[in-house]
């Protein structure tokens, strides 16, 4: 979001999946020193929807943008903006951006360069816990404090998991897309980290995230577009989810980091036209695209685990599971299976729950994030999915 001086809007917003960005994703692509240069920079990958290119392709487009507009914010700074009067960056949506310095807690002035978006937009990122002031414009919220959560939603997710103190466990946020990561205190960079495209994106206390995005339900939400007799209730959903999981396991898996599931005009023709290119016939069945789907992201699951225990030394030794899809028994099986280690998912709606811990530790309710977790964890629901194999 940008804005002039007195905070009003001066540019509209658009969506992340807007092609806009493709010429400027593409020529970096074609620029390997850029490329490597950016990522030892800000360990963040080129991918699509980094706010870099989207505010490198407003400029561009727009060059009198640089004289209306005095400051940036991303969309949770606005929401915080709007309650609390002040123009604050907050630390993990900006790490996510591709313009942060990878080893500080400030913007890269390379990557700023880079993109020929103007530091002055900018001001050094707020950790979470931050408090803003009292709320303002609003007399029902009076005496009410405005206190900065991890504005990245995945970031809050990731604080809520209920994970062991030594650190072995790997995280899945899993919904739309599915993001597997762990924390960490220093990023995972370098050539490998690079290819794998690990995004090494931050915690609220300035810590390290090193995650990879993988393409998830997405796929599911794409494909049930083609089917007019899809499941609209529960129980429809999980009639669907049991024929699917009856269904001998595919032969071939999807390639989850293809890109021509990014945004296509048919999931279900860019499914079929990849498993075609493979030698692989499409399912017949709706069933048959959700046991593929299910299958082919729980093997993305575990190959994002192989690669961080490849580039780190580690070894996980489990996968703690939260988001929509923790709810889908065919995906957590398929994940453990693949992965084999034991899969553990939570009835627990990990965004909201991550945010109120910001607050509730930045009020003094709770001690610290392990105090939280450690009681969390002693009410919710779980899960726990076995390796079969």
């Amino acid at each position: 979001m940008l804005l002039n001086q007195a905070g009003r809007l001066v540019f509209p917003a658009h969506a992340y999946r807007d092609a806009r960005t493709q010429p400027g994703l593409q020529r970096l692509d074609a620029s390997p020193a850029d490329l490597k240069r950016l990522y030892a920079d800000t360990g963040i990958p080129n991918v699509f929807y980094n706010s870099s290119l989207q505010l490198a392709e407003v400029v561009a487009s727009c060059p009198e943008i640089k004289k209306l507009a005095a400051r940036c914010l991303f969309l949770p700074d606005y929401f915080n903006y709007l309650l609390s009067g002040r123009m604050e960056n907050e630390f993990t949506i900006a790490s996510t951006t591709q313009l942060l310095d990878v080893n500080s807690t400030d913007w890269s002035r390379t990557a700023l360069r880079q993109f020929g978006i103007p530091s002055r937009w900018f001001t050094k990122p707020v950790l979470a816990g931050t408090r803003l002031g009292p709320a303002t414009g609003l007399p029902e919220l009076k005496g009410t404090q405005v206190v900065v959560v991890p504005g990245h939603d995945t970031a809050a997710a990731y604080d809520a998991m209920p994970a062991d103190p030594a650190g072995n466990d790997l995280f899945l946020s899993s919904g739309t897309w599915s993001l597997v990561g762990f924390e960490s205190a220093s990023p995972v960079l370098g050539a490998a980290a690079l290819a794998a495209r690990v995004a090494n994106e931050r915690i609220g206390d300035g810590r390290y995230r090193p995650l990879t995005n993988i393409i998830g339900f997405w796929l599911l939400e794409g494909v049930m577009k083609a089917f007019p007799d899809r499941p609209q209730k529960e129980e429809d959903r999980a009639a669907l989810n049991a024929a699917a999981a009856a269904l001998p396991a595919p032969k071939r898996l999807l390639d989850t980091a293809d890109p021509i599931f990014a945004n296509p005009p048919s999931m279900r023709a860019a499914i079929d036209a990849h498993l075609k290119k493979a030698g692989a016939r499409p399912p017949k069945d709706l069933a048959g695209y959700v046991r593929l789907i299910c299958d082919s992201l729980g093997q993305g699951h575990a190959n994002a685990k192989a690669a961080f225990e490849r580039m780190t030394g580690r070894q996980f030794q489990r996968i703690l599971v939260v988001g929509g899809g923790s709810r889908n028994r065919l995906m957590c099986q398929a994940t453990a299976d693949a992965a084999g280690i034991p899969v553990i998912s939570y009835s627990l709606e990990g965004t909201a729950v991550g945010n109120i811990a910001s607050q509730l530790i930045a009020l003094g309710a709770v001690k610290d994030k392990a105090t939280f977790r450690a009681q969390l964890a002693r009410t919710l629901e779980s899960t726990t999915y076995t390796p079969r194999r």
